[in-house]
């Protein structure tokens, strides 16, 4: 296999979005556009990555690090004058280069690949990535000869009655020799009514020097999808999460209604999980196999095991075990872990906490810096006090305790093995083992009071 290089076209600063957001960082499915796109390049074993930045380089960098090299481009003047600012990294090197812009989301590693593979097997110069467009308007059509190859790209303005009846149009993306490239790119004028130099005249100047030039046509005119604005983001986005959804259902995963169900591209679900609609599932979430994911569930960054439901709550950096169920409407903050066969009930919250096996925090409860037990019991409208103002402070609860509705558990405290508080306690000092701890006023009853109050009156 000859050497492979990837140029991705990264320099444009989209004015069209409308954003102070550089373009290819706008994210489809949870990701940056261009983080998309050098993913699936990375698939194909390229040797070296190349990114043209332009407008917002440092912001790139920061986001693709080491995975690409980079060149400037100073001045946007155009595609070919962007691929000539690699020509310092790529110039002298034999092999094959594949050009591919930074704001095409929806382009497979294996599109990509077998668009590499043609182009070696028919020792082309240059191959153009082609589709087939329902409507080709606006594009640049692909113009075969008698032998099926290329014999020129005519845009829709310049195009004939018989070219604008050809429906194969140039998606943008391509490969070629990598020094014929360069040495065409010398020859690119800019002789136009923008004044800029562009890389489809490399084709032209192929061409008239007599070399081979192919067209690979790709499975899905949805794939070469570029996105110039917030219409065809929401486009892609839309295309992207049907792609994701498919995916997981036929690795046997059901969705009730997976057109208004939004999971992100790096998670992973487990067979036999179900999932309702309005769920969004997000960042690195692992969800395991026979979970149940209800309606308005947003998960993120977090880990689940097998058998776990989860009824419309929100999770967050987090793991819960097998046989464990959160909701509905509880919150599961960063830093918690939920055991084995746990139970967080409803308008819950949970923070930076741990919650033993079989224990159970039933309802309108908040539970922060703390290390729950197994088997234990927390009442209605428990508080764990963790927060002077300006520190956080621990409590710790031994196994089989049971917290009364209505106790505040002031940090840091300690409560030992089969304890208990009493409802309504305020507990400062620690409990010991099989104690139980009552903090609260005494009730006085004064007779006949209650007639003299306002509302009896």
């Amino acid at each position: 296999m000859e050497n492979r290089y990837a140029i991705i076209l990264a320099a444009g600063k989209g004015s069209r979005m409308k954003s102070s957001l550089y373009k290819v960082l706008h994210p489809v499915a949870g990701k940056p556009m261009v983080e998309h796109v050098i993913e699936q390049v990375e698939a194909i074993n390229v040797d070296e990555i190349v990114t043209i930045v332009g407008f917002g380089a440092e912001t790139v960098k920061d986001h693709l690090g080491e995975r690409s090299k980079y060149a400037l481009q100073t001045e946007q003047l155009g595609t070919g004058h962007a691929v000539l600012a690699t020509a310092d990294l790529l110039k002298d090197k034999k092999g094959t280069t594949l050009v591919i812009c930074g704001d095409t989301p929806l382009l497979t590693s294996d599109t990509l690949d077998k668009l590499v593979k043609h182009h070696e097997e028919t020792n082309a110069k240059a191959t153009i990535l082609s589709a087939i467009a329902r409507d080709a308007s606006g594009y640049g059509r692909i113009v075969r000869n008698d032998n099926n190859l290329v014999e020129k790209i005519v845009e829709h303005k310049d195009a004939s009655e018989a070219e604008l009846l050809i429906n194969e149009f140039n998606t943008g993306t391509y490969c070629f020799d990598n020094e014929f490239l360069f040495e065409a790119l010398t020859k690119v004028g800019n002789d136009n009514a923008q004044g800029e130099y562009y890389l489809p005249d490399v084709i032209s100047i192929l061409k008239e020097q007599g070399e081979i030039v192919t067209a690979f046509v790709m499975d899905s005119e949805d794939e070469s999808m570029g996105v110039n604005d917030r219409v065809a983001l929401a486009k892609a986005s839309q295309l992207m999460n049907a792609r994701i959804n498919e995916a997981h259902m036929r690795n046997g995963v059901t969705f009730v209604d997976p057109s208004n169900t939004y999971i992100e591209s790096d998670v992973v679900i487990g067979h036999d999980t179900l999932i309702e609609p309005g769920v969004i599932l997000r960042g690195k979430t692992i969800i395991g196999d026979n979970c149940y994911i209800s309606t308005n569930s947003d998960i993120k960054d977090s880990v689940l095991g097998n058998h776990v439901k989860v009824h419309s709550s929100n999770i967050k950096e987090s793991t819960i075990r097998d046989g464990a169920d959160v909701g509905p409407y509880a919150h599961i903050r960063p830093n918690s872990e939920i055991h084995e066969n746990a139970h967080i009930g409803n308008f819950v919250e949970i923070k930076k906490a741990t919650i033993g096996k079989e224990s159970k925090v039933g309802h309108l409860t908040y539970v922060g810096d703390a290390t729950l037990g197994k088997d234990i019991n927390v009442g209605c409208g428990t508080v764990f006090v963790n927060y002077d103002g300006k520190n956080k402070f621990h409590t710790t609860i031994g196994d089989h305790s049971f917290i009364g509705s209505g106790t505040n558990l002031v940090g840091p405290v300690t409560l030992g093995r089969n304890s208990a508080t009493a409802a309504g306690s305020t507990i400062t000092e620690d409990v010991p083992e099989d104690a139980l701890g009552i903090a609260r006023g005494r009730q006085s009853n004064l007779e006949g009071y209650a007639k003299k109050m306002p509302y009896n009156e």
